[in-house]
């Protein structure tokens, strides 16, 4: 797409020192030198309050694809934001040439060697590809949680937070396409064994004392 191409070349612009940014390879940034973490689990399954406590014990930048894209599409003059209004709107999947390139330009930006990857990939195709064209997962953290819990917790932060997607039709929609489409991301990387699964039924702290080791066992195995 059009966004992509926009940033490719703008990779191609960029580069940092101490990154091993190889231009025979098809994968800009080194495995080596950043570690990046997808945050995987159903809506509402609280991986961004996770993610939060991540980036206040471990530096973590934390990339939320959805917060990306809802940016992308309230950005005055975007070539992308009707498109992105109506696939949110109807709990669809975004193009992932579109999320990609967002991700990349704010890693890029922010040049931090600690990344969390929230709520991405949400299908096959987006995992290989951002593989590909950008790095490979170092980890998957799944936090796994009932329907009737995500529910539960939507319907609650719908009362204040003002997203389109916050409504039992666009919730319903949102976890169909979870199951179909984004679990079996999870079941491709579980056979790499990449993904470290944490029941999210608990409280906010309960869940964070099992994440919180794992992210400790990660960065250590880096240095």
């Amino acid at each position: 797409g059009a966004l992509f191409r926009i940033f490719i070349s703008f990779k191609e612009r960029h580069s940092y020192e101490g990154r091993k940014m190889s231009k025979t390879s098809k994968a800009k940034l080194s495995k080596d030198d950043i570690t990046v973490i997808f945050v995987l689990g159903g809506p509402g399954s609280g991986k961004g309050t996770q993610c939060a406590k991540m980036v206040e014990d471990f530096g973590f930048l934390h990339l939320s694809a959805g917060d990306l894209l809802r940016e992308e599409q309230k950005r005055p003059g975007s070539e992308f934001g009707g498109l992105i209004q109506d696939y949110i709107k109807n709990g669809k999947i975004v193009p992932s040439d579109i999320t990609i390139a967002l991700l990349y330009k704010a890693m890029i930006e922010n040049d931090c060697d600690r990344v969390l990857i929230d709520g991405f990939p949400r299908e096959m195709h987006q995992a290989l590809q951002f593989e590909d064209e950008v790095v490979e997962p170092a980890s998957i953290l799944y936090f796994e949680c009932t329907e009737e819990v995500m529910l539960e917790r939507l319907l609650k932060r719908g009362e204040t937070s003002g997203r389109i997607d916050d409504n039992i039709e666009s919730i319903t929609k949102r976890f169909k396409t979870f199951i179909e489409t984004s679990y079996p991301v999870v079941e491709h990387y579980k056979k790499l064994n990449k993904v470290h699964t944490i029941s999210c039924t608990d409280s906010v702290d309960v869940v964070y004392s099992k994440v919180k080791p794992i992210c400790e066992g990660l960065l250590k195995s880096k240095v």
